[in-house]
């Protein structure tokens, strides 16, 4: 029996920002649209998962993708997690599968850590590499106030190619739920990732 073929992979980053739901909507649009999904999940944004949904996922790499694909219907194998000090993950070198990688929620301390280079762990180093071989890089804060810091940071990251998408929900598609606004920021994610989607239309249309 032949194997799935997925499209591209994307590396998916939740970490200890508010706004996990974000990125678990993420997962689920990217596993929609039949892309394969590298998923790493910080030790503080499991502690967000549980305070802001239902949701409690498991830390272990296995487990955890194991929780993902029965949650959003992927395949065996369309998602693939990866621990904190995973070297030997693909995202981990420049030499590995060329990948977009997508930081959402962003933490400021994981902001910060990228701005520097300071690749302390597996989503920092992976934000690294894809600085420095030119691949795309999103990152998705969700902050208030911003400090002069953040906002350095942010502009920073900007010049070095990287795009900063804050979670910031429009309301011109008049939403009538969470899900309305959490689908709004999630499509703008998929827009600039290029990725066809049905969450919300374009404007315009």
């Amino acid at each position: 029996m032949n194997e799935p073929v997925f499209h591209p992979p994307v590396t998916v980053a939740l970490t200890g920002a508010s706004g996990a739901q974000y990125g678990l909507r993420l997962i689920e649009a990217l596993v929609a649209a039949g892309h394969e999904v590298w998923v790493m999940v910080s030790k503080a944004a499991h502690l967000v998962i549980e305070t802001e949904t239902d949701t409690s996922l498991p830390a272990r790499p296995e487990r955890l993708a194991r929780a993902l694909r029965e949650r959003s219907g992927a395949a065996e194998g369309q998602i693939l997690c990866f621990g904190r000090e995973d070297w030997m993950a693909p995202v981990a070198s420049g030499s590995g599968a060329p990948s977009a990688m997508v930081i959402c929620p962003c933490s400021t301390g994981t902001l910060s850590a990228v701005a520097t280079g300071a690749s302390n762990n597996l989503i920092e180093r992976a934000a690294d590499v894809a600085l420095k071989e030119r691949r795309q890089l999103i990152l998705v804060p969700r902050e208030t106030p911003l400090s002069a810091i953040h906002l350095e940071h942010m502009l920073n990251l900007t010049r070095l190619g990287a795009v900063i998408l804050p979670a910031a929900p429009g309301f011109y598609h008049r939403p009538t739920t969470v899900d309305d606004l959490v689908d709004f920021i999630v499509a703008r994610i998929l827009n600039q990732l290029g990725i066809e989607h049905r969450l919300m239309p374009r404007w315009g249309e």
